[in-house]
């Protein structure tokens, strides 16, 4: 990430909503473990955001770009052990096999729909540093792709508390 940006402020960090969404800082091992299973080379600033705090609540929730809106409720870690990492019983395959969302890349995080609309890094088109977009999937619109930001940092710096 750049350095003008201030991750301090990005997580929610109740320790009761911890379990089983935060997983410790991610090795390079580990890193090129889950990228291998997943089949996709994980963005530059997803793994900086990840190795600073890997995965959880973060208290910024809301993103609005081009028309575009959706509130999230958590990032997957990497890894393999928590459920909700990308690795993990409720990650990105149980997305793309259990309920179906498209194959397009890796789910990363889940909106306040419970399930019913997942952000994805979208490796179907790559922007101009190699990286994959960020859009968001809408299981109740037949799986509409609706493209939100052109990398991943540009989804993160535009998140902000939700009013």
């Amino acid at each position: 990430m750049k350095e003008d940006f201030d991750l301090n402020n990005l997580w929610n960090t109740k320790e009761e909503e911890a379990e089983g969404h935060i997983s410790s800082v991610p090795s390079n091992e580990l890193i090129a473990e889950v990228e291998q299973d997943l089949g996709y080379k994980l963005p530059k600033s997803y793994l900086e955001l990840m190795k600073q705090h890997n995965g959880g609540f973060p208290a910024k929730t809301h993103f609005a770009k081009n028309g575009a809106e959706v509130e999230i409720v958590r990032f997957f870690s990497i890894g393999k052990d928590a459920d909700n990492s990308l690795c993990g019983k409720f990650g990105s395959e149980f997305m793309i096999k259990e309920w179906g969302y498209p194959q397009i890349g890796v789910a990363i995080a889940d909106t306040i729909s419970g399930g019913h609309e997942m952000i994805f890094l979208d490796y179907r088109e790559l922007n101009q540093e190699g990286e994959p977009k960020v859009v968001l999937v809408d299981q109740e619109s037949d799986y509409a792709i609706i493209p939100l930001a052109n990398s991943f940092e540009e989804f993160i710096r535009g998140l902000t508390k939700s009013e």
